[in-house]
């Protein structure tokens, strides 16, 4: 999704490990410009500017401006970045360059509402099986999240990513009959033996040789 946001950056002339502790120690990230058939920029940027962007409703799918002070102004999105484990500070971006007129290949979250009558009635569970699907669709028309109402699924029922309705130039990757949710039902547990029945003894199998029953006598007592 496209949103009026300008981050400033600051070209960098210099890489390496060391310069990258240096723009941390001043408060600033180290971050890679590159695409749409441009050479790539090395670049310093706020790290709160792009943490906001990242937490936003829309996320890493945001698509803002990046004035990169003495060079360019032009659409980015952020593609990856990497974030210290332990201080959670950010700790290199890359971003890219988009085309607003090519179409891009994005993943979006798909949110649900409403409780299943398969849970409520029935005694079923929801599964939820995957939380995105991949589409792909001009830059304008990325959304911040597709929405399902599950509330008339019964058990056996789900959705599937086939089922979301798309707008504009949205077209879907994900296949058709990938899962997102259902309803599945509980696994029935062995009925035990009645009060008063006793339970079937299992059948005992004697092995070796039987035993062999003894012979008639052949001849008469006289």
């Amino acid at each position: 999704m496209r949103k009026d946001i300008t981050v400033v950056a600051q070209a960098r002339e210099t890489r390496g490990k060391n310069e990258a502790r240096r723009l941390r120690v001043k408060g600033m990230s180290p971050a890679v410009l590159y695409g749409a058939g441009k050479d790539p920029v090395a670049v310093s940027v706020s790290p709160k500017d792009l943490n906001k962007i990242l937490h936003s409703s829309s996320g890493h799918n945001t698509i803002f401006n990046l004035d990169v002070q003495g060079l360019e102004n032009t659409p980015v999105m952020i593609v990856d970045w990497l974030v210290d484990p332990v201080k959670s500070h950010l700790l290199h971006v890359d971003m890219k360059r988009i085309d607003l007129a090519k179409k891009l290949v994005v993943k979006v979250p798909v949110h649900t509402t409403g409780e299943p009558q398969g849970v409520k009635l029935q005694g079923g569970s929801l599964e939820v099986v995957t939380r995105e699907i991949e589409i792909e669709c001009l830059p304008d028309d990325i959304p911040e999240h597709f929405t399902e109402e599950i509330g008339g699924l019964m058990v056996g029922q789900g959705v599937r990513a086939g089922d979301v309705k798309l707008a504009g130039s949205m077209k879907l990757l994900s296949p058709a009959d990938q899962v997102i949710v259902h309803v599945v039902g509980k696994v029935a547990e062995e009925a035990a033996p009645a009060d008063g029945d006793k339970a079937a003894e299992p059948e005992v199998i004697k092995k070796g040789k039987k035993e062999e029953e003894p012979a008639a006598d052949s001849k008469k007592k006289k």
